[in-house]
């Protein structure tokens, strides 16, 4: 089977309206996820700066992990990404 690639983009606009290179998104092992880390690198799928598969190997993400961070943000915006609120969020 033979997967269509998109043609990769420069730059995406970013969760706070700039624009987002792969040079803007956090580094390759990071360990800390703060809400604006975690928004950065959903927008950057989204527009085709990384690919799911290459986020997910880039910060050791399982899929289902990611997934959930692009959900909370379809359903609570930026503050669906606070791990304090998690637990608020999914009742």
């Amino acid at each position: 089977m033979t997967e269509t690639l998109r043609p990769r983009v420069k730059y995406v606009i970013g969760p706070d309206g700039s624009p987002l290179t792969v040079a803007d998104l956090p580094p390759p092992g990071t360990q800390r996820w703060v809400i604006r880390r975690k928004a950065e690198v959903v927008a950057a799928v989204r527009g085709g700066l990384l690919s799911l598969e290459e986020a997910c190997n880039r910060y050791v993400l399982t899929t289902e992990e990611f997934l959930s961070w692009q959900a909370s943000i379809d359903r609570h915006g930026l503050a669906g990404l606070r791990t304090t609120r998690i637990q608020h969020y999914r009742q």
